[in-house]
């Protein structure tokens, strides 16, 4: 997306130190997303996770949907948009970020990795 610097994925929302893929314990597998706040906005930016994400359905902890805020105002915005654009907005989470763990490499630009592979 134009006006994104940096995204990584990773785990966050939990407290057990150092999680990985195989040992995620409490955590969630979250986006760290950086952005140019003057090209483009936090709402637009959580307009394309629900576009990316559809709608939410129940889940374990690990894939559960959650955005997790730097600050109030984040944290208002995005339930606000939860509240017009998802059905079922208690599905969300919305929670302060807490420390986020970098994930391992393969999970990095997977989607990217998986279409050079195939082709």
């Amino acid at each position: 997306m134009n006006g994104v610097t940096r995204c990584l994925v990773g785990y966050s929302g939990g407290v057990e130190l150092n999680p990985t893929y195989q040992t995620i314990m409490d955590h969630t597998e979250a986006l760290l997303i950086e952005y140019d706040p003057s090209i483009i906005s936090y709402g637009e930016i959580l307009k394309e996770w629900k576009h990316q994400m559809g709608e939410p359905y129940p889940s374990k902890r690990q894939y559960r949907s959650a955005i997790f805020c730097l600050n109030d105002e984040q944290s208002a915005l995005a339930q606000e948009f939860c509240q017009q654009n998802v059905k079922q907005p208690k599905l969300v989470d919305i929670e302060p970020t807490t420390r986020f763990y970098m994930a391992e490499e393969y999970h990095q630009d997977y989607v990217e990795k998986a279409m050079r592979r195939r082709f």
